[in-house]
Protein backbone atom coordinates (compact mmCIF):
# COMPACT_ATOMS: atom_id res chain seq x y z
CA UNK A 1 0.00 0.00 0.00
CA UNK A 2 0.80 3.77 -0.83
CA UNK A 3 1.42 5.97 1.77
CA UNK A 4 0.85 9.38 1.83
CA UNK A 5 3.24 12.25 3.36
CA UNK A 6 2.05 15.41 3.76
CA UNK A 7 4.67 18.80 4.01
CA UNK A 8 3.75 22.05 5.56
CA UNK A 9 5.26 25.35 6.42
CA UNK A 10 3.58 25.95 10.00
CA UNK A 11 4.49 29.76 11.95
CA UNK A 12 4.76 29.38 16.14
CA UNK A 13 1.48 29.90 16.43
CA UNK A 14 -0.28 27.92 14.18
CA UNK A 15 -0.54 29.58 10.84
CA UNK A 16 -0.32 27.61 7.43
CA UNK A 17 -1.68 29.88 5.11
CA UNK A 18 0.36 32.10 2.66
CA UNK A 19 3.36 30.86 3.83
CA UNK A 20 5.01 32.99 0.79
CA UNK A 21 4.55 35.58 3.24
CA UNK A 22 6.75 34.35 5.74
CA UNK A 23 8.62 31.27 5.01
CA UNK A 24 11.41 32.48 3.10
CA UNK A 25 13.33 34.27 5.05
CA UNK A 26 14.37 31.30 7.16
CA UNK A 27 14.65 29.24 4.02
CA UNK A 28 18.14 27.17 4.01
CA UNK A 29 20.21 24.16 2.88
CA UNK A 30 18.95 21.95 5.57
CA UNK A 31 15.16 23.07 4.54
CA UNK A 32 15.87 22.46 1.76
CA UNK A 33 16.85 18.88 2.39
CA UNK A 34 14.14 18.32 4.58
CA UNK A 35 11.44 19.24 1.30
CA UNK A 36 13.21 17.22 -1.25
CA UNK A 37 13.02 14.39 1.37
CA UNK A 38 9.44 14.62 1.25
CA UNK A 39 8.88 14.25 -2.27
CA UNK A 40 12.46 11.83 -2.98
CA UNK A 41 10.36 8.54 -3.00
CA UNK A 42 7.11 9.98 -4.23
CA UNK A 43 5.75 9.59 -8.22
CA UNK A 44 2.57 11.39 -7.15
CA UNK A 45 1.30 14.57 -5.53
CA UNK A 46 -2.12 15.06 -4.07
CA UNK A 47 -3.46 18.70 -3.84
CA UNK A 48 -6.54 20.27 -2.29
CA UNK A 49 -8.38 22.64 -5.02
CA UNK A 50 -6.87 26.02 -3.78
CA UNK A 51 -3.48 24.74 -3.73
CA UNK A 52 -3.65 22.92 -7.03
CA UNK A 53 -5.01 26.08 -8.49
CA UNK A 54 -2.31 28.40 -6.90
CA UNK A 55 0.21 25.56 -7.98
CA UNK A 56 -1.38 25.04 -11.65
CA UNK A 57 -1.23 29.37 -12.37
CA UNK A 58 2.71 29.17 -11.74
CA UNK A 59 4.85 26.14 -12.65
CA UNK A 60 3.96 25.00 -15.77
CA UNK A 61 5.64 28.15 -17.55
CA UNK A 62 8.61 27.70 -15.12
CA UNK A 63 11.44 25.63 -16.89
CA UNK A 64 13.81 23.66 -15.54
CA UNK A 65 16.25 25.87 -14.10
CA UNK A 66 13.71 26.90 -11.58
CA UNK A 67 14.25 24.41 -8.54
CA UNK A 68 11.28 21.78 -7.98
CA UNK A 69 9.59 22.60 -11.41
CA UNK A 70 10.83 19.19 -13.04
CA UNK A 71 9.47 17.35 -10.31
CA UNK A 72 6.26 19.20 -10.09
CA UNK A 73 5.35 19.85 -13.69
CA UNK A 74 6.22 16.05 -14.54
CA UNK A 75 4.74 13.99 -11.89
CA UNK A 76 1.41 12.53 -11.58
CA UNK A 77 -1.08 15.37 -9.97
CA UNK A 78 -3.90 14.58 -8.44
CA UNK A 79 -6.36 17.01 -6.99
CA UNK A 80 -9.75 16.61 -4.71
CA UNK A 81 -12.41 18.84 -5.60
CA UNK A 82 -16.09 19.21 -5.95
CA UNK A 83 -16.07 21.87 -8.16
CA UNK A 84 -13.36 21.58 -10.76
CA UNK A 85 -14.31 19.62 -13.95
CA UNK A 86 -11.23 19.69 -16.05
CA UNK A 87 -7.50 20.62 -15.84
CA UNK A 88 -5.08 21.61 -17.80
CA UNK A 89 -1.62 20.74 -16.16
CA UNK A 90 -0.23 18.26 -17.38
CA UNK A 91 -0.44 14.53 -15.63
CA UNK A 92 -3.35 16.03 -14.16
CA UNK A 93 -6.42 14.20 -12.26
CA UNK A 94 -9.48 15.04 -10.29
CA UNK A 95 -10.86 13.19 -7.44
CA UNK A 96 -14.48 13.95 -6.70
CA UNK A 97 -17.65 12.03 -6.08
CA UNK A 98 -16.71 9.52 -3.20
CA UNK A 99 -13.35 11.29 -2.34
CA UNK A 100 -12.37 9.01 0.56
CA UNK A 101 -13.17 5.75 -1.97
CA UNK A 102 -11.03 7.56 -4.70
CA UNK A 103 -8.22 8.40 -1.78
CA UNK A 104 -8.83 4.70 -0.62
CA UNK A 105 -8.18 3.45 -4.50
CA UNK A 106 -5.33 5.79 -5.14
CA UNK A 107 -3.30 4.39 -2.14
CA UNK A 108 -3.72 0.71 -2.88
CA UNK A 109 -2.72 1.17 -6.66
CA UNK A 110 1.05 0.27 -7.46
CA UNK A 111 3.54 2.99 -7.11
CA UNK A 112 5.68 5.15 -4.63
CA UNK A 113 4.65 7.61 -2.15
CA UNK A 114 2.16 9.97 -2.59
CA UNK A 115 3.43 13.59 -1.61
CA UNK A 116 1.17 16.55 -0.30
CA UNK A 117 1.99 20.16 -0.36
CA UNK A 118 0.40 22.47 1.41
CA UNK A 119 -3.26 21.53 1.13
CA UNK A 120 -3.99 22.15 4.75
CA UNK A 121 -7.98 21.46 4.23
CA UNK A 122 -6.91 18.24 2.29
CA UNK A 123 -4.89 17.22 5.34
CA UNK A 124 -7.06 17.61 8.03
CA UNK A 125 -9.75 16.12 6.12
CA UNK A 126 -7.15 12.99 5.09
CA UNK A 127 -6.13 13.12 9.10
CA UNK A 128 -9.86 12.69 9.96
CA UNK A 129 -10.66 9.62 8.10
CA UNK A 130 -7.34 7.94 8.75
CA UNK A 131 -5.87 8.73 5.42
CA UNK A 132 -2.89 10.24 6.10
CA UNK A 133 0.49 7.89 6.99
CA UNK A 134 2.75 10.83 7.90
CA UNK A 135 2.50 14.39 8.52
CA UNK A 136 5.89 16.22 7.95
CA UNK A 137 6.02 20.25 9.41
CA UNK A 138 8.10 22.71 9.55
CA UNK A 139 7.96 24.54 12.45
CA UNK A 140 9.57 28.11 11.64
CA UNK A 141 10.27 30.61 14.75
CA UNK A 142 7.91 33.28 13.64
CA UNK A 143 4.51 34.69 15.25
CA UNK A 144 2.52 35.42 12.26
CA UNK A 145 -0.04 36.94 14.17
CA UNK A 146 -2.95 36.41 11.80
CA UNK A 147 -3.93 33.54 8.71
CA UNK A 148 -5.80 30.08 8.88
CA UNK A 149 -4.58 27.75 11.58
CA UNK A 150 -5.90 24.71 9.25
CA UNK A 151 -4.19 22.29 10.56
CA UNK A 152 -6.80 21.02 13.12
CA UNK A 153 -10.47 23.09 13.28
CA UNK A 154 -11.63 21.33 17.06
CA UNK A 155 -13.62 18.18 16.77
CA UNK A 156 -12.14 14.91 17.97
CA UNK A 157 -9.18 14.69 19.58
CA UNK A 158 -6.43 12.67 17.33
CA UNK A 159 -2.91 10.77 18.67
CA UNK A 160 0.13 11.39 16.58
CA UNK A 161 3.58 10.10 17.60
CA UNK A 162 6.63 11.94 16.72
CA UNK A 163 8.96 9.73 14.98
CA UNK A 164 12.01 11.70 14.17
CA UNK A 165 12.80 15.53 15.15
CA UNK A 166 15.55 17.96 13.95
CA UNK A 167 16.35 20.98 15.22
CA UNK A 168 18.01 23.37 12.44
CA UNK A 169 20.38 26.16 12.74
CA UNK A 170 18.12 28.57 11.71
CA UNK A 171 15.84 27.85 14.54
CA UNK A 172 13.15 26.04 12.67
CA UNK A 173 12.07 22.43 13.40
CA UNK A 174 11.26 19.60 11.84
CA UNK A 175 9.20 17.46 13.23
CA UNK A 176 7.34 14.06 11.33
CA UNK A 177 4.17 12.34 12.60
CA UNK A 178 2.96 9.12 12.42
CA UNK A 179 -0.67 8.08 13.01
CA UNK A 180 -0.79 6.81 16.93
CA UNK A 181 -3.67 5.78 19.29
CA UNK A 182 -4.38 8.39 22.26
CA UNK A 183 -2.34 6.56 25.04
CA UNK A 184 -4.60 6.46 28.45
CA UNK A 185 -5.01 8.79 31.25
CA UNK A 186 -3.13 7.56 33.44
CA UNK A 187 -5.01 9.80 35.99
CA UNK A 188 -8.00 8.46 35.62
CA UNK A 189 -9.65 11.65 34.17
Amino acid sequence: MRKIISGLFVSLDGVVEAPDQWHFPYFSDEMGEAVESTVANADAVLFGRKTFTDFQSYWPSQGPEVPFSSFINNVQKYVVSTTLTETTWADSSIISGDVEAGIRELKASEGKDISITGSGTLVMWLLRHGLLDELRLLVHPIIVGEGKKQLWDGGERLGLELVDLKVFKNGVTHQIYAKADIPENPMGF
